[in-house]
């Protein structure tokens, strides 16, 4: 699904009025319809019992509120419109809707934080509107402001249903970034196209339920609309999916080599092997230093555990012959789980990096490793490297994360250092090196433990070395990753989930994309 900008959906508007000669009236009276309706479909009783609190801005955004405003009334509810702004602002169309509504017999009011009926009213009613801010706010909302006000007494209306429309007030439409404050809305009735602020960063969590609607924009204007930013959903892990050959043997499912582990953390490289085989890959290899290989041993059953050469706990530089011997045999290597920080780790890493053609899955304490070298990386621009690191990792490595603006973040650190990035968290962000971005849709906080990013690690690498172009497979597998997180909650609850609990529902979302797919 195509994510716009606030620029692209300035331009669609102004192509259907001026290319198409769309009225521009007429495409906020379907606004409003589509606003209204969903009103309508929050409500708990008869429209004749309910009433609705319509908050209202000076824009085409409050000309949309005002308009679902007037549809209400004319379906039975009771309402109060309240515009918080000036009025001799209105824009042309918002005015055409304020007489509208005006003719009816209801009329605009100021809206007056101090107000106790106003307040009252709308903490009493079964929907309320908010159509203050549209897609076009960037600037935080001041904090001593009318329009603070409004934010905060929508977000106090917990009896009623909050339904914003476009964008919730103070979400930024570009980012996801909230402007000081925001409405946190149930559902979101979106227009032509959903906003790449809907579903990145804490935009998402403020959106609610997210709806789109047809205005009255030709489609064909829609569809020539290119947005670099698009939601992950299951297309994209089904595409992940290579078809499995019916006579194939082992070597034609890929083999993937696992490299991690130090003492203390054993868990990391078995988790993400265990992924790996999980997943369909056909064989997989784990080198781990040579103090733990008998507990790596006893664990792995499908996986096949080796010793590398060993210091103090953790992976030694003298493990690079053998390792990338290993390597030749194998067509993804997946490295960092659980590697620890220690310094000929590190160097082992950074060689790696730089000898090797094989694509390389980059994980944890394999990413902490270009913590200033990130020379290592941009010296394998032209080979697959795909990086998944969390905040906290990414900013170790120069990502900037300060605006609030992870998709822009992810998209700035691919093309500069020529890789993918999955940029972990809620809503992970998948970015290839040409300035494609991929949101993912699936997941919860049952997948915020430790365990978790191992296992999308190895996913990856299995998709990868099946045949799945690159930045499908790090998409899909997030997708994937976050599905079986999903289902693992259904089953267990968000707080009882473990990464052997994802890695065990594996199975249930390959059957729901295979299903899909026939």
């Amino acid at each position: 699904m195509k994510l716009a900008t606030a620029a692209q959906m300035r331009e669609l508007d102004r192509r259907a009025i001026e290319e198409r000669n769309i009225p521009s009236i007429d495409l906020m009276e379907r606004a409003a319809a589509a606003v209204a309706q969903a009103a309508l479909e929050a409500l708990p009783d008869k429209p004749q019992k309910c009433r609705a609190a319509v908050f209202c801005g000076a824009g085409n955004n409050g000309g949309d509120g005002v308009g679902a405003a007037r549809l209400l009334f004319l379906m039975g509810l009771k309402v109060r419109v309240f515009l918080v702004g000036n009025y001799a602002r209105l824009t042309p169309d918002a005015m055409e809707e304020t007489g509208r509504l005006s003719e009816c017999g209801v009329e605009l009011e100021n809206f007056d934080p101090e107000d106790k009926a106003q307040a009252a009213w709308a903490r009493g009613s079964q929907v309320i509107i908010d159509a203050v801010f549209g897609v076009g706010l960037s600037r935080d909302i001041a904090p001593e402001s009318k329009y603070a006000a409004a934010v905060d007494l929508i977000n106090s209306c917990k009896g009623g249903t909050v339904i914003a429309a476009d964008i919730a007030s103070g979400v930024e439409a570009d980012t996801g970034r909230i402007l000081g404050r925001a409405v946190k809305a149930d559902r979101t009735v979106t227009f032509s196209l959903p906003k790449v602020g809907q579903f990145a960063g804490d935009g998402a969590l403020f959106s609610g339920q997210v709806t789109v609607h047809d205005i009255g924009i030709p489609a064909a204007l829609v569809r020539e609309t290119v947005c670099p930013v698009q939601t992950a959903e299951a297309g994209f892990a089904r595409a992940a999916l290579p078809p499995r050959k019916p006579d194939g043997h082992k070597g034609d499912f890929g083999k993937v080599l696992v490299v991690g582990g130090s003492v203390g953390y054993t868990g990391a490289p078995y988790l993400t092997a265990s992924a790996a085989v999980k997943s369909g890959c056909g064989l997989v290899y784990l080198g781990v230093p040579e103090s733990i290989w008998e507990i790596e041993t006893v664990r792995c059953v499908s996986a096949m555990p080796f010793p590398l050469a060993d210091r103090r706990g953790g992976l030694s530089r003298r493990a690079l012959p053998e390792l990338l011997e290993r390597l030749e045999g194998c067509d993804i290597l997946a490295l960092g789980p659980g590697l620890g920080r220690r310094e000929s780790t590190r160097e082992l890493v950074l060689e790696v990096l730089r000898q090797t053609e094989k694509p390389v899955v980059l994980d944890a304490d394999g990413i902490n490793a270009l913590e200033g070298h990130i020379d290592s990386l941009d010296q394998r621009r032209g080979r697959v490297t795909i990086l998944t690191p969390h905040d906290g990792e990414f900013a170790r490595i120069g990502g900037d994360l300060s605006r609030g603006d992870r998709v822009g973040a992810a998209r700035t650190f691919a093309r500069e250092h020529g890789c993918i990035l999955v940029l972990k968290g809620h809503r992970t962000v998948t970015a290839g090196p040409e300035g494609n971005v991929l949101v993912n849709t699936t997941g919860n906080s049952g997948l915020a433990k430790g365990g978790s990013g191992d296992v999308l690690t190895g996913l990856i690498a299995s998709l990868l070395a099946q045949g799945a172009g690159p930045v499908l497979a790090a998409a899909g597998a997030a997708w994937i990753h976050g599905r079986a997180g999903d289902l693992a909650a259904e089953a267990l609850t968000e707080y009882c989930v473990t990464p052997e609990d994802v890695i065990a529902a594996f199975p249930k979302v390959f059957l729901e994309l295979q299903g899909n797919r026939t």
